[in-house]
């Protein structure tokens, strides 16, 4: 097993403001990367690298509906004066391009392409695009340095709050042998897994978690409340509705299932979307075949590893 190498990035904040326009970069990497939001657009087709061959999203909300568009361009800044602008719903628009305009019209008509068929597989922002565009001829060679720049691409654009490209569903053990995410790598449970239960008997709810590279990951198959009955401005409240939209949650019956292990960023996001509801995760999951907490669990891990490093150091 490969140990996982860190990447060094390099956020710029054009005008000093957490909230404005923004570029990212990773180190060895020609790719670019422009964050504007839709108040300084003029500014940010004003620059020079706006003016280069690339793939361009525009994100925002429609009906109150996350949504998004990918488009492509030769001249990526005259496809958004001339057509672009007239969409009404998009907040902030993100520029992607190379250095020294090194993508030509066929790499951004495969990267326009692959990036479509990537968000609609996960499915978690709908697009406002009509057509699913056909891959653009490539050699063998410029199809390999096309699907580096979508890695790297990838790891990028979380960093400028575009989280839409995010796997966060997990195939099952069985699938896992065959198939593997084209951008993450596929985490699954082994046999040293440590598994959580949630439970709620008045609305038969019965969820099986599994912690793995730090990911709480829900496994496929649980139970979770049929609709969501929190606060309807909860933070979470968007993600309960995104799971369904996407497929991930499947209404049956009295209650809804996950049809894909899922993972969360912590066992609260979990517990919440579970019980459709406000809860707290560490407090509410229990270390199966015990009443251990999550919370009583992972203090005794912690009280374990620290006496751990105190033995290796004495």
């Amino acid at each position: 097993m490969t140990r996982a190498i860190g990447r060094s990035l390099e956020l710029h904040y054009i005008d000093g403001r957490p909230d404005g326009m923004l570029t990212a970069e990773l180190f060895n990497w020609t790719g670019h990367v422009l964050m504007a939001p839709r108040t300084q657009i003029a500014e940010a087709l004003a620059r020079p690298e706006a003016s280069y061959a690339g793939v361009y999203l525009l994100i925002g909300e429609q009906e109150g509906e996350p949504r998004a568009y990918v488009g492509e361009g030769e001249d990526i800044s005259a496809r958004i004066r001339s057509h672009d602008v007239r969409k009404e719903w998009w907040t902030s628009a993100v520029l992607i391009t190379a250095a020294a305009n090194k993508l030509n019209k066929a790499h951004v008509r495969y990267l326009e392409a692959r990036l479509i068929a990537e968000a609609r597989a996960i499915g978690r922002v709908p697009l406002d695009n009509g057509t699913n565009p056909t891959l653009a001829a490539l050699s063998e060679a410029d199809v390999a340095k096309m699907e580096a720049f979508l890695e790297n691409l990838f790891i990028v654009l979380p960093a400028v709050r575009v989280d839409m490209f995010i796997h966060r569903a997990r195939p099952t053990a069985a699938k896992a042998k065959t198939e593997t995410a084209p951008t993450a790598e596929v985490a699954t449970a082994d046999a040293s897994s440590q598994r959580f239960v949630l439970e709620n008997q008045k609305h038969a709810i019965r969820a099986t978690a599994v912690l793995v590279d730090g990911e709480f990951i829900v496994q496929a198959g649980s139970t979770a409340r049929r609709d969501w009955a929190g606060l309807a401005h909860h933070n979470y409240a968007g993600l309960y509705s995104e799971l369904i939209r996407s497929g991930v949650l499947a209404p049956q019956g009295s209650h809804c299932v996950f049809t894909e292990s899922y993972a969360f960023s912590s066992p609260s996001a979990a517990a919440t979307v579970v019980f459709g509801r406000a809860a707290s995760g560490p407090q509410s999951w229990r270390l199966e075949g015990s009443e251990m907490t999550y919370k009583e669990w992972e203090a005794a891990k912690i009280e374990d590893e620290f006496e751990d490093l105190l033995g290796k150091r004495a």
